[in-house]
């Protein structure tokens, strides 16, 4: 799994329908401070990467503690996370100008290991909110710090590395 965690002061999502308008059947979602989490998943991820990657999530020790320390985890400032589905993460393109994402894991497979990931990420007492997947959303964000991480289950993870 391939995620991009950005620490937001907001962020909100809305899925835009084949007419390139609101889509009606989609309530668009949004939280206050947090994680904006865009989640790429390849055909090899699995309940151990889940569990890896929603520990590191939820633990990760980004904000700011009252020395202005980035010392508190998502749990210890009672954030939320917003979490969008992003194949384009496994977009490889080292070969011409059009971006090959044959990493990327199969719809269903990804779908399933996205909903297992925010079900994780749910179980530590985190508020999740979701985008759709595999539609065309609109993702708007303040990026607070601003603070972006890249983690790679696969460069990462330390059984993996």
């Amino acid at each position: 799994m391939r995620i991009v965690i950005q620490k937001v002061s907001q962020a909100s999502v809305d899925v835009v329908n084949e007419l390139g308008t609101i889509d009606p059947t989609f309530e668009p979602q949004q939280i206050s401070h947090g994680y904006m989490i865009l989640v790429g998943v390849s055909d090899a991820d699995g309940d151990a990467e889940i569990a890896w990657l929603a520990h590191k999530v939820l633990n990760l020790r980004v904000f700011e503690d009252e020395h202005g320390k980035m010392n508190r985890s998502i749990q210890d400032v009672d954030g939320e996370i917003l979490s969008i589905s992003q194949f384009t993460l496994y977009a490889d393109v080292h070969k011409g100008n059009r971006p090959s994402f044959i990493k990327a894991g199969k719809p269903e497979h990804a779908d399933l290991m996205w909903i297992r990931f925010n079900e994780a990420l749910r179980s530590g007492g985190v508020p999740v909110r979701e985008g759709r997947f595999g539609a065309h959303m609109r993702v708007g964000l303040v990026n607070d710090g601003p603070v972006t991480i890249v983690i790679d289950t696969d460069t990462d993870m330390p059984h993996k590395a």
